[in-house]
């Protein structure tokens, strides 16, 4: 495998199988920990005692879970482990998975630039924080760290906050000396990784990141200010984090095919025991179950700790119900454009130029056409897609070659034309494959990717045309770009299937072409015929639209220190926009149309509008617990969730949708064409605060809200509201409405969704 790690935030989501030859495989047990006799001093000396005892034979035990879970990790064989299952001490056993990665100018597009004045030197703008500032630590779960990058440098930084309990590991090439006042903790976790591949494990075990994606996320999320930063001389200015005076700490889970839930889990139970304030996680993976999702366990625990958990919602947009981290008690992340682009220009020989996009850096093809050429070759491989191999060298030697999207990378068609001797491409996109989406790429030749409309029209040309002619040209940078943002077509949707009552993604924020700090040892580009390593890359994914909201909220919690995070969550996704900066309804890049609910959730985030949201839809522990309890799970699998054994569900929600939750997802059906939920409000703005209510919806659904006035006469109240829904006919799920509670301050806006049954 290449070192380069360009392709991680692209990966698919699926479940690997482990390999085969495994006689036995890692299993995750989560035990009922009331049940641990007296007569052992410890969880870990319990669990190894009723291992062996349940499970003749089985002594390896890889983790043991004490903050994010309650139970422990081991090497099982599948009669072991069904064994286990039939204890009465033992609430679940599941077999671990795999799971993937999802990856200068946003600061100041999100205005976040100065963090509020929150921090030394700029004043403080929190009525709640006794000190100057409240010393948030960002915990990432990616592929590690790159000490040595300037995004975390330690200058001006206090002293590490004695609530911090973390440490750093060494590795072979990498000596704890190496963490800071800035970086403050650095963990690697293999066991369950290194099982999964039977031991046959070739990469360092260290927490220093050989992949790149770490570095990416932790900057983006917290990175130190870096003067001069650029891509090779693409993106260049000052790059920083969202909260660059917050501390990062580095948990290490994803490796070179993956990451498994046996070390995320383990990540966060460290997370949760050193002390971190954020959890920020940029992987996923199917999500089968909320008991069975390892994520999901160890985000309710995390929550529960008043830890702020922000997960990437994968990368198989465009399609349907392809989101993942998708709990309530997470804030689920989608990817749009932010106002800068890397435009690239096709000019072909009727005068017809298409803008596109590139990050192409080389010698260009000069000012004159060459010949074009499309889905031309010697052999039945699909030149069209300029796989290795498809393209005639006699045909293609010094033209510009159409290539379409699809199948093997982009920068990988870019080799293939110049293997045969073509000197630049035009990479056009399909309906399927990206439609109108514009993903800038490191491309190994002068190259412009343009999207599916145009796709067509340059296919037409190159097919009819008697001598078509093409000139690509590349190597601009354009700032404030219309519109924006837009949903990126690769930003995974809901509805969410494990509880599609609750509308996700929560927001969505910038996720492509976004710059950050990079590994001096990982060229940023795969199949680099140059070679040349960077301190920056320019990526795209929803993992890099996660650490986005990730510092984010950290600058919210350093504002207002007492908040819960389900008030965090409420504040960005109640003052979130859905209208683009030419003022019209954020678009979907897949098709060029209006997204939908499901596509943007809440929409964009506004930080500095949720530093005051006016209001917020507050949630604890118990509210959350009743929502899992309503899920028509057993009482033993809602328990293996919450980690509460002495759940009886007693308390319930009537639907899941009646959780306070600052959006509504409204599921009709051929019988249930009313829907009546209700919901409670907390005031934290001012005293004496008059709200009015205001309705959007489609004409296919009438939506009354009652009371339609709401006073709060102090700071910290609270009031109740209740909205019915009625279809008047089926609606199209892409029509969603909201409901807007508004005074002359404050705009609190929770959008509304609406699905059928049979949908």
């Amino acid at each position: 495998m290449a070192s380069s790690a360009a392709w991680l935030p692209f990966l698919p989501l699926f479940l690997l199988a482990f390999p085969c030859a495994m006689s036995k495989k890692t299993y995750i047990v989560q035990m009922r920990e009331q049940n641990i006799p007296n007569t052992f001093s410890s969880s870990q000396d319990w669990y190894s005692a009723s291992l062996q005892s349940l499970a003749s034979g089985a002594t390896d035990l890889l983790y043991v879970y004490t903050d994010a879970f309650n139970g422990y990790a081991a090497s099982l064989e599948p009669d072991q482990a069904e064994a286990l299952r039939s204890s009465d001490a033992v609430l679940g056993v599941y077999e671990d998975v795999m799971r993937h990665l999802h990856t200068t100018r946003t600061p100041g597009f999100l205005k976040v630039e100065d963090e509020f004045g929150l921090w030394p030197g700029t004043g403080n703008h929190s009525k709640e924080a006794d000190q100057p500032f409240h010393d948030v630590i960002i915990g990432l779960l990616d592929t590690g760290v790159w000490p040595e990058a300037k995004s975390f440098d330690d200058s001006g930084f206090l002293e590490v906050p004695a609530r911090w309990k973390g440490e750093c590991m060494s590795g072979p090439d990498f000596d704890p000396s190496l963490c800071n006042k800035k970086l403050i903790g650095a963990y690697f976790f293999s066991k369950g990784y290194i099982k999964a591949l039977d031991g046959n494990m070739t990469e360092v075990l260290t927490p220093r990141d050989h992949l790149g994606h770490g570095t990416h996320t932790s900057s983006t999320a917290a990175g130190s200010p870096v003067a001069n930063a650029s891509l090779l001389g693409h993106a260049g200015g000052v790059a920083q984090g969202m909260a660059p005076h917050a501390r990062v700490a580095s948990y290490k889970v994803c490796w070179e095919q993956g990451c498994t839930d046996s070390d995320i889990l383990a990540a966060m139970d460290q997370a949760i025991r050193d002390g971190v304030d954020v959890l920020s996680i940029s992987l996923g993976g199917a999500d089968w179950s909320y008991y069975e999702t390892g994520i999901a366990i160890g985000g309710f625990s995390a929550m529960e700790k008043g830890i702020f958990v922000s997960a990437s919602a994968g990368n198989e947009g465009p399609q349907p119900g392809t989101l993942s981290n998708g709990a309530p008690w997470i804030m689920t992340v989608g990817a749009s454009t932010l106002d800068r682009t890397f435009p690239a220009y096709a000019l072909l020989g009727n005068k017809m130029r298409f803008t596109g996009a590139s990050l192409y850096g080389g010698p260009g093809m000069g000012n004159k056409l060459v010949g074009l050429v499309y889905n031309t070759g010697t052999t039945s491989r699909k030149s069209n897609l300029c796989m290795p191999g498809s393209l005639d060298p006699s045909v293609v030697r010094g033209k510009v070659v159409v290539c379409e999207r699809g199948e093997n990378s982009q920068v990988e068609k870019g080799g293939v034309v110049r293997d045969a001797g073509g000197v630049g491409m035009i990479l056009v996109n399909t309906a399927e494959n990206g439609g109108e989406e514009l993903l800038a790429k490191r491309h190994l030749i002068p190259t412009a990717q343009v999207g599916a409309k145009a796709g067509n029209a340059i296919r037409e040309y190159a097919k009819t045309d008697r001598n078509p002619m093409a000139l690509v040209i590349t190597g601009t940078q354009e700032f404030n770009v219309r519109p924006t943002p837009v949903v990126a077509a690769f930003s995974s949707r809901g509805p969410y299937n494990l509880s599609v009552q609750i509308l996700k993604p929560d927001v969505i924020g910038p996720g492509v072409n976004i710059l950050a700090a990079w590994p001096d040892d990982v060229i940023p580009a795969k199949l680099d015929i140059h070679k040349r390593s960077a301190n920056f890359n320019i990526i795209s994914g929803t993992s890099m639209s996660c650490p986005h909201i990730s510092g984010v909220a950290a600058l919210l919690k350093a504002a207002h220190p007492n908040w819960s995070t389900s008030a965090i969550k409420s504040a960005l996704m109640t003052t979130a926009y859905v209208h683009d900066n030419a003022r019209n309804p954020i678009t979907d890049s897949a098709n060029g149309g209006p997204s939908s609910p499901w596509t943007h959730g809440a929409g964009h985030i506004d930080p500095r509008k949720a530093l005051s949201p006016g209001l917020v839809y507050d949630l604890a522990a118990d509210d959350y617990i009743a929502f899992v309890c309503s899920l028509n799970y057993t009482v033993k699998q809602v328990q293996s969730v919450v980690r509460r054994t002495n759940v009886t569900c007693s308390t319930k929600l009537s639907d899941p949708g009646q959780l306070n939750y600052p959006s509504f997802s409204v599921v009709f059906g051929p019988k249930k064409k009313v829907v009546r939920y209700t919901r409670e409000v907390t005031n934290v703005g001012d005293a004496g605060s008059v709200y009015r209510v205001a309705v959007e919806a489609p004409s296919a659904v009438t939506v009354r809200v009652r009371p339609r006035r709401l006073v709060f006469g102090k700071v910290g109240e609270k009031k109740r509201y209740g909205v019915t829904f009625v279809a008047r006919h089926k609606t199209d799920a892409a029509h969603g409405g909201s409901i807007t509670w508004r005074n002359r301050q404050h705009r609190v806006r929770s959008p509304v969704a609406f699905l059928w049954g049979e949908s």
